[in-house]
């Protein structure tokens, strides 16, 4: 899993910056999550990993990849906003909307470190060994945050929004950045479009599809 190559510590983004950046391409806007803060329901998550899916007809992992559906129709909309599904018949997931409109690219939020609303994280999450698991992993950072499908759509960039995200008070350097393959997909497995820090303990166990593995 290659690192990100080396870099200086950036600084802070701005919300008009932040705003440019998921509007532009998603393995890019991917990368400038890390280390920002996705708050909802009393708690706030700093977000460790984070995973690209590309659009319509670019990526066979991809929600989109066929074309839109009931499902999947707030990736095609305008960038900054939540789009949220259910899966394995138990968990939510929640996704960042990037790109322009029909695009339908979007960044799956894998982990993150829970900064405020311990202990409402920790009721929510009563399975937790400890903080560092609140929110590690797709389905525990929703449960943490209280985010279900009622969110489906939410803005995300509206300060006065049931979901708010603001950017990292300082972009993680490039040597702390690692990308390597996604998680639990079949198709487009081995693209390299997950980041996370390196490091953090919040990051989420790597786990490969089986059928990769035939």
């Amino acid at each position: 899993m290659a690192g990100m190559g080396r870099g200086d510590r950036g600084a802070a983004l701005s919300p008009a910056t932040l705003r440019t950046l998921l509007a532009g391409p998603v393995v890019p806007a991917a990368r400038g999550l890390l280390g920002a803060k996705l708050a909802a329901g009393g708690v706030t998550v700093r977000l460790t990993e984070v995973e690209a899916y590309a659009g319509v007809g670019q990526d066979p992992a991809s929600h989109a990849h066929r074309g839109r559906t009931a499902r999947n129709a707030v990736m095609f909309g305008p960038p900054g906003h939540l789009y949220v599904y259910f899966t394995y018949g138990m968990h939510w997931c929640a996704n960042v909307v990037c790109g322009p409109e029909e695009w339908a690219a979007a960044v799956l939020l894998r982990a993150g470190e829970v900064v405020d609303g311990v202990e409402l994280a920790r009721e929510r999450r009563r399975a937790a060994r400890s903080d560092r698991d609140l929110a590690r992993g797709p389905a525990r950072l929703t449960l943490a945050l209280g985010i279900d499908g009622a969110f489906d759509g939410a803005p995300l960039l509206d300060p006065d929004g049931a979901v708010r995200l603001s950017p990292p008070e300082q972009t993680p350097d490039d040597a702390s950045v690692r990308s390597g393959p996604r998680v639990g997909v079949n198709g487009g497995a081995d693209t390299p479009w997950r980041f996370w820090i390196d490091g953090d303990p919040t990051v989420s166990t790597y786990r490969r599809h089986p059928r990769n593995d035939r």
